[in-house]
């Protein structure tokens, strides 16, 4: 297997992208155990080698450790969610839009593909094939086109 190097990818996409130093492997293990879900090898890989991603004007590309574990707790037991939107448990939210729109993963699943879940609709959809994809296309995207449907999506 290929080592993937996160970084390079990111920079290469958008060098002026701000990486994180990498999250050490204990905290990537106690996230997992704390959300009860194994990360995609992508996504845990990534972590560890730098704890979050940041695009232009600030947008959260990829969240730190620590904002994935509260985020996804948060979503799961938020009491006014579970009235609006059909359950969280099996998405694995890791980074957003900035307005609010998530994206995620279904752990578990072997294609590997990238989720956006729509706040306004409960829209859960494919919208890249795995995370190199997913970086690659919301780096260098202007906007939501690249995933709201008016752009092709894998």
């Amino acid at each position: 297997m290929l080592a993937v190097f996160w970084r390079d990818i990111v920079l290469a996409v958008l060098p002026t992208a701000e990486v994180a130093e990498g999250a050490d492997e204990r905290v990537v293990a106690a996230a997992q155990e704390r959300l009860g879900q194994t990360f995609p090898e992508d996504l845990a890989g990534l972590l560890r080698e730098t704890d979050g991603v940041r695009g232009e004007h600030g947008l959260d590309v990829v969240w730190p450790v620590e904002r994935i574990v509260r985020d996804n707790v948060e979503f799961r037991t938020f009491p006014d969610f579970k009235d609006l939107y059909a359950p969280f448990d099996d998405l694995l939210f890791f980074g957003d839009n900035g307005g609010g729109d998530q994206f995620a993963y279904r752990p578990g699943d072997p294609s590997g593909a990238v989720l956006v879940w729509d706040h306004e609709t409960d829209e859960r959809r494919p919208v890249a094939t795995n995370l190199a994809d997913y970086l690659t296309r919301i780096l260098i995207a202007e906007g939501d086109t690249w995933y709201d449907g008016t752009q092709h999506t894998p």
